[in-house]
């Protein structure tokens, strides 16, 4: 794989951290939708360790 791919998931992992993190800090968070989102930034992460 190359390094923009490597590049843009670290990127992905990112954005989905800060996402998480703003949801979290709602009144009321959607649980589903953080659940969804941390499994999204779990498989975004594998897919990193294993290109690394």
């Amino acid at each position: 794989m190359s390094m923009s791919h490597l590049s843009a998931l670290k990127s992905r992992h990112a954005d989905l951290d800060v996402k998480i993190a703003n949801e979290e800090r709602r009144p009321a968070p959607d649980v589903g939708l953080l659940a969804q989102m941390k499994k999204q930034k779990l498989r975004i992460k594998e897919e990193m360790v294993t290109i690394a």
